[in-house]
């Protein structure tokens, strides 16, 4: 009898320690697979992807989320597929604008970075924007021709001082845009006067997508790395607020003053 209490207790005390002996052996062969993506993320935000991609939502390129959303079943055989594609550029899988290419990076910067980028699980959500929140403002021209935009003019939405996102959109533009289409957006000998393409009908997605690639066949540059997409927006509402007259040539007065 107290032979086999003894067998059961020894029994027991063996089937617990060998529990614990597998879990101690399992845990770090799983911490080991587990995927560390902070390299990753520091390749991402010290190259230019951010100017063009967003974790949750579109800006010229798809959502880090999409992507790894399209490609969870194929990892990771797509992981040297997107390797390619990061290094040498291109386009056509996500649409007609081009990806700049990134020689720079080396094979094991680029295989971090698409390990980040296809570790970003959840839903996308849609392009983010001024217009998309709905919100819309009426203003009436110099000319007394009331107007309507997707986004705020001015502070306290009355005139003259304009936002600080239009000061700073006309403070970039008046930085760089200038030399080629001309300064306070009224065009140049080079470039369009962008008053007029958005007159003609240019969005806001066409602007960003264009500024963001470039058009290097009329010699413009890409700006994907030194502008932000919110940088875009800023110019993209000052040059609008031009076009629409509620904007007079020359330094807007602001919060500044």
């Amino acid at each position: 009898m107290r032979r086999n209490v003894s067998e059961r207790v020894l029994s027991g005390l063996w089937r617990v320690a060998m529990s614990a002996s597998l879990c101690f052996i399992t845990m770090p062969l799983w911490a080991a697979t587990a995927p560390d993506t902070s390299k990753g993320a520091t390749v991402v935000k010290g190259s230019d992807c951010l100017s063009c991609h967003a974790i949750d939502h579109k800006v010229v390129g798809p959502a880090y989320q999409d992507i790894a959303k399209k490609y969870a079943s194929q990892q990771p055989q797509i992981v040297a597929t997107l390797m390619k594609k990061v290094k040498e550029g291109g386009s056509g899988v996500w649409g007609q604008i081009p990806m700049t290419p990134h020689p720079q990076l080396s094979d094991a910067d680029l295989h971090a970075a698409v390990d980040y980028v296809l570790s970003q699980t959840g839903g996308s959500a849609p392009p983010k924007n001024a217009a998309a929140t709905g919100a819309t403002h009426t203003y009436k021209t110099t000319g007394g021709q009331p107007v309507t935009t997707d986004f705020q003019v001015y502070l306290n939405d009355k005139p003259p001082k304009v936002t600080d996102d239009v000061f700073k959109g006309y403070e970039n533009y008046n930085s760089y845009c200038f030399r080629c289409h001309g300064g306070d957006a009224v065009g140049g000998d080079l470039a369009p006067d962008l008053r007029n393409s958005l007159k003609m009908g240019m969005t806001w997605d066409t602007f960003l997508s264009t500024a963001m690639a470039g058009r290097p066949e009329k010699g413009m540059p890409s700006w994907a790395g030194f502008f932000e997409e919110n940088d875009l927006r800023a110019i993209y509402d000052y040059v609008k607020a031009r076009q629409l007259d509620l904007v007079q040539p020359g330094r807007p007065p602001s919060s500044q003053d």
